[in-house]
């Protein structure tokens, strides 16, 4: 059936509990065990994440994108300042003693926005595609690396050597549902992904969260696990309370070509749609179909939408 969805609202509010000040035990993540580069000192390890001040950081200048949108700077700017720079940087050393970004360049804005000194950053030596990848599956059999590090390490391994999932999952020694799980923990939020890298909360939460499609409950399930010391048993029996509790939505008065757009997307799809907006605005429409029958009726009418 085609639904629209909300957020959070005051149901779910009541159940969760009001928002509480955890700053005193979730701090900014720093990487302060990790080496710092400077001009005299180079780095000498691709595969570690190490520390780079931002000044020796340049911008790609072949980097497609040019504009990017202030207010989600200033967004990220401040997730940043809470939570810390928690998915760093991969840069290139140039000769002359700084470092090209390869990826990153949103989060490096969003990083000087927020003031931050130093950044982590994967230095690559670009010019060698076999030695990188030996590199990074080297570093994943460390047995130091927290689970949002091994997560890390395997989409470099998808982004920067062309791996597939099926692929990498041979090169790591893991089953391919494994290395799917980890990449889906760069899914959650980023206040979700700090508790999970600083061990807040352990990576059988971080699943549990992760069958939950709304962001803004997913934070407040995490501040619920970090505030009461709730097990991923007691996480899972949150949720079924969550799911029991009525959406409310005449919170939100929605224009009526929302209803138009679910209306004529849903008729090919049995109304198996629900659509979620944010008050900026901002959401999401997902679509769950029954069949590669559904998915070609619905490409033809497109087609012929088209013509």
């Amino acid at each position: 059936m085609a639904k629209i969805q909300h957020g959070l609202g005051k149901g779910l509010g009541a159940l969760l509990g009001e928002s509480s000040d955890l700053s005193s035990i979730r701090q900014p993540v720093g990487y302060i065990n990790k080496e710092i580069v400077t001009e005299s000192s180079p780095a000498k390890d691709t595969s570690d994440i190490l520390r780079i001040p931002v000044d020796l950081i340049e911008p790609n200048p072949f980097q497609p994108r040019k504009s990017f949108d202030a207010e989600a700077l200033e967004e990220l700017a401040e997730s940043i300042r809470t939570f810390g720079l928690i998915q760093p940087l991969t840069v290139r050393a140039k000769s002359n003693g700084k470092y090209q970004i390869i990826s990153g360049e949103r989060r490096y804005r969003a990083a000087r926005l927020a003031g931050l000194e130093m950044v982590p950053a994967y230095i690559r030596d670009a010019s060698d595609q076999g030695m990188l990848e030996m590199a990074i599956v080297e570093n994943i059999q460390r047995e130091n690396l927290d689970p949002i590090e091994v997560a890390m390490s395997y989409q470099r391994l998808i982004d920067e050597c062309n791996l597939t999932q099926e692929k990498m999952a041979e090169r790591v020694g893991k089953k391919r549902a494994s290395v799917t799980n980890y990449l889906r923990l760069l899914k959650l939020p980023a206040k979700v992904q700090h508790d999970l890298k600083v061990g807040l909360v352990s990576v059988g939460h971080a699943k549990v969260l992760l069958g939950v499609e709304d962001p803004a409950v997913q934070e407040a399930l995490c501040d619920s696990i970090v505030k009461n010391g709730l097990s991923v048993r007691q996480l899972e029996d949150k949720i079924k309370r969550l799911s029991a509790v009525p959406s409310e939505e005449h919170e939100q008065e929605l224009p009526d070509f929302y209803y138009r757009v679910l209306e004529h997307i849903g008729r090919y799809f049995g109304d198996n749609i629900s659509l979620r907006r944010g008050k900026s605005g901002k959401g999401t429409i997902t679509i769950h179909f029954n069949s590669d029958a559904e998915m070609e009726g619905f490409l033809k009418a497109l087609d012929e939408n088209r013509k």
